[in-house]
């Protein structure tokens, strides 16, 4: 019962003793009021004044009881709200008569309130608001961490995020930023004459990416549905449709691992552009992170962790397979060898099946010994056809797709590419996905989509589509080393089995 707890008992009690006082300890009704932030710059001007004080003004403020101060007849409280924090002061003699004593042991940190008065500043120099009325307006019966260790259990603080951002308020200053990055590329995009749209998030057939789907069942159907793993083929579907510049910044679903930069729900911007190509793409994107840094007024160079990382445009453009010889330092003679490759795989300790394509293994040299040593923004062009089954191939050369990342830190933030737009093509690639699905087991492989094919065979321009990981890319501009940092409400594991493990 998350009520036996003795100091949550006690809190109750006094809740019932404000309302044996007639004091409603959860009233519907408040006073409009300004925030600490408007409070302390409107009113500065009183420190410089003669009397320190102006009785004229009739101010109400709001907020959590974050400290409280208790004189004998007089008491110093500090409230925060949205803004900050306020100080206020309140004493027997100024609130009506017999109030005080009624409330002065019945309020405590934590408890939301509403006061009302004028502005003085204090003898040590502090605006403050003078009390004529000091109301509660919710009685919190849970008491908060203990102020000078606050919260530092993060199983605690993702479970608890409310708590999380109670005390510590630079947790909410991070989701604050992070509400202001999505809105600013958001307007970005409806700036270069975007369209924002919605498609579904449960999909008939799960597609637009090599990952497993969450399954779940509609009842009136009676048909299974999959959580989207991503928007793209509905958003492309739109590009036929006519619409030749969409963008959605939703939610994807997979049903994978958790790690420091994996979560089974993500938030992504996808955007698709007819009549572009991929190196089309690359551009906006530039252009995206200098709109982004000259709007949140950050320096091109950035620390995350231990590296600093400088943004600086044009970012730096190297090809897949070059990337493996000259950053991740692979002999040269073995990038287009599969036997070579699995040799060398096997002498770094890196096991893999010897049946992947020649892409997939380059793809385990990549992962293995390129990604970690990308620091500053680079884009890794012209990726293997076969571990790019929506893409476009090459003119110069077809085992080559028209297709990039971006890596900054060592993590990749986007995927984008010239869209395949042959029915035909599209439907041998789908083919070879459901075989490769079929044959070795691979539960990541995409799936046939026929009405996708359909859709193309009515004609999609040419067109470059890519996606943004919106998680990471916060977690880069807030210096967050967690995607549990920048998500209110990530997965966890059951509690249950949380205690389970510390049992055992």
């Amino acid at each position: 019962m998350i009520f036996e707890n003795q100091y949550i008992q006690e809190r109750i009690k006094k809740a019932d003793e404000l309302r044996n006082e007639g004091i409603n300890p959860y009233p519907n009704i408040t006073k409009t009021a300004i925030t600490s932030q408007e409070f302390n710059e409107t009113y500065e001007y009183i420190k410089n004044s003669e009397s320190k004080r102006d009785e004229s003004k009739n101010i109400t403020l709001k907020g959590r009881v974050k400290l409280l101060r208790i004189m004998g007849k007089a008491a110093f409280a500090k409230l925060e709200d949205s803004c900050g924090l306020v100080q206020v002061y309140y004493s027997r003699d100024e609130l009506p008569e017999g109030y005080y004593n009624k409330i002065k042991k019945l309020i405590e940190v934590g408890d939301i309130v509403e006061a009302t008065g004028f502005p003085f500043v204090t003898q040590t120099g502090e605006l403050t608001l003078h009390c004529f009325e000091f109301k509660i307006v919710t009685k919190a019966i849970s008491p908060l961490p203990e102020k000078f260790h606050g919260l530092q259990d993060t199983e605690i603080r993702y479970r608890q995020r409310y708590l999380d951002m109670i005390v510590n308020p630079e947790v909410k200053n991070i989701f604050i930023q992070r509400s202001h990055i999505v809105s600013l590329v958001r307007r970005f995009f409806e700036s270069k004459t975007f369209l924002e749209v919605e498609t579904p998030m449960l999909h008939p057939i799960p597609g637009g990416a090599n990952a497993r789907p969450f399954i779940t069942h509609h009842n009136a159907l009676d048909v299974e549905r999959y959580l989207r793993i991503a928007p793209e083929l509905y958003l492309k579907r739109l590009i036929v449709g006519g619409m030749e510049a969409v963008f959605e910044i939703n939610r994807n679903f997979r049903n994978e691992g958790m790690d420091h930069t994996h979560n089974p729900e993500f938030t992504m911007i996808e955007f698709y552009w007819a009549y572009h190509r991929y190196t089309d793409l690359m551009n906006i994107t530039e252009e995206l992170f200098e709109y982004l840094f000259e709007n949140l007024n950050l320096p091109k160079m950035l620390n995350y962790g231990d590296k600093e990382v400088n943004f600086s445009t044009p970012f730096a453009k190297i090809k897949y397979v070059d990337s493996l010889t000259s950053i991740g330092d692979v002999p040269a003679d073995i990038v287009n060898d599969k036997e070579k490759i699995i040799s060398f795989l096997n002498q770094n300790n890196i096991k893999v099946d010897s049946n992947l394509t020649l892409g997939y293994l380059q793809a385990e040299l990549f992962d293995n010994f390129v990604e970690d040593k990308l620091t500053n923004p680079t884009f890794i062009t012209d990726f293997p056809i076969d571990i790019s089954p929506l893409a476009r191939r090459s003119d110069e050369n077809p085992q080559i797709a028209e297709r990039f990342e971006l890596f900054i830190a060592g993590k990749e933030i986007a995927n984008g590419f010239s869209e395949l737009n042959d029915p035909i093509d599209q439907y041998e690639r789908f083919k070879a996905q459901v075989e490769a699905k079929e044959v070795s087991g691979d539960d990541e492989a995409m799936h046939m989509d026929l009405d996708y094919v359909k859709a193309l065979s009515y004609g999609m321009p040419p067109t470059a589509g890519e996606g943004i990981g919106i998680d990471r890319l916060v977690m880069m501009l807030t210096n967050q080393h967690s995607i549990r940092d920048v998500l209110l409400f990530p997965a966890m594991r059951p509690e249950s089995i949380v205690k389970k493990d510390e049992e055992n």
